[in-house]
């Protein structure tokens, strides 16, 4: 008898962690009872899919024209089981929303509006927008660096970071790319290819930071404060593509490792002479701000706007003054390089 008290009470342990660890919206009986009619009558009310009208083996795409959906509904590739969990989980906002309560989320994310099968379009427009300044700050620092700054006698740039932030630029637009993908379509290859982006960008960051404010200049040492930052942070992306894609460990990496270089950039702002230093304080103090919105998670408003779309919106500034500040380190430190060879 008490053996069989002890696997009850397991029992009900790991059930009570299973709802902790479970989305609000994955755990309601109605929501889930709509999903589950849906699935097998292809309808949520007169809104109905094509998708559920064939069998497993069959494909929508292959099927006569007039039966196929849009080309800007397709190449999304929403199935019958996507379709009728979004469509539920609308259905159901607006039956809590006449109750009075608030948003909940579904499946760990909150109920977003689609617009032409974009998941999340507010995101996406902004991480467009941000990646064009990325583009925008990388060649303006490319033409000024090797058409408008002097060069030195073996036919190189005097500024001995160029290399490096040619490398942040790629990496960065590499993250803005994958980051426009992850919120037009949420599945599990974008994700991992977004956080894996945005894990990268963050590490070399910080190592940039490092180099940078330290004066790093010899490449032994240079090798050997990055051999850890690159090992960390490779095992951090190992670890999220082959053994767990884990949304919370995700972030508090980013964020811890984007509140070290931030550090990092105050204090040497606050001691340097640097003539461009207004600029990196503002920089930083906008960026602790707008990280401050990856933390405070809310519902989006109007089921568009949430705490990433803002963040998203937040960095366009402070891309547009970061670059600002690397194309006057250039100048500043030609300047300073050349004055030392006279």
């Amino acid at each position: 008898m008490e053996k069989y008290r002890l696997l009850l009470y397991i029992a009900a342990i790991s059930s009570i962690f299973r709802l902790i660890h479970a989305s609000s919206g994955d755990a309601d009986p109605i929501y889930k009872a709509c999903v589950g009619h849906c699935k097998e009558i292809g309808c949520v009310g007169e809104k109905c899919f094509q998708h559920c009208n064939f069998s497993s083996g069959e494909n929508p795409i292959d099927g006569p024209w007039y039966l196929q959906e849009p080309l800007y509904l397709r190449w999304k590739q929403w199935d019958c089981l996507s379709d009728c969990q979004y469509h539920c989980m609308l259905t159901r906002e607006e039956e809590r929303q006449k109750l009075g309560l608030k948003p909940i989320k579904y499946h760990g994310k909150w109920p977003f509006r689609r617009v032409y099968g974009i998941q999340e379009p507010v995101s996406v427009a902004f991480s467009a927008l941000n990646l064009a300044i990325q583009f925008h700050g990388w060649v303006s620092f490319f033409i000024l660096v090797n058409y408008k700054l002097p060069f030195s006698p073996n036919r190189k740039p005097y500024y001995e970071y160029t290399g490096l932030w040619h490398i942040y630029a790629i990496l960065s637009m590499n993250s803005w790319i994958w980051s426009a993908v992850s919120h037009s379509r949420d599945v599990e290859f974008s994700e991992k290819l977004d956080y894996s982006s945005a894990a990268a960008l963050i590490g070399y960051s910080l190592l940039l930071a490092i180099l940078r404010v330290f004066n790093v200049r010899d490449e032994a040492s240079r090798v050997m404060v990055a051999a850890p930052i690159v090992a960390f942070v490779t095992t951090h992306i190992l670890y999220l593509n082959f053994y767990q894609l884990d949304h919370g460990l995700s972030t508090k990496f980013c964020v811890a490792m984007t509140m070290l270089q931030f550090i990092l950039w105050a204090v040497w702002a606050g001691f340097t002479r640097h003539p461009a230093c207004w600029r990196l304080w503002l920089v930083v103090a906008g960026g602790i701000l707008s990280t401050l919105l990856k933390i405070y998670d809310f519902p989006p408003y109007m089921g568009y706007v949430d705490a990433d779309a803002l963040w998203h919106t937040f960095s366009l500034p402070l891309t547009y003054l970061w670059w600002s500040f690397v194309r006057d380190d250039s100048e500043f430190g030609t300047t300073t390089l050349i004055k030392k060879a006279k």
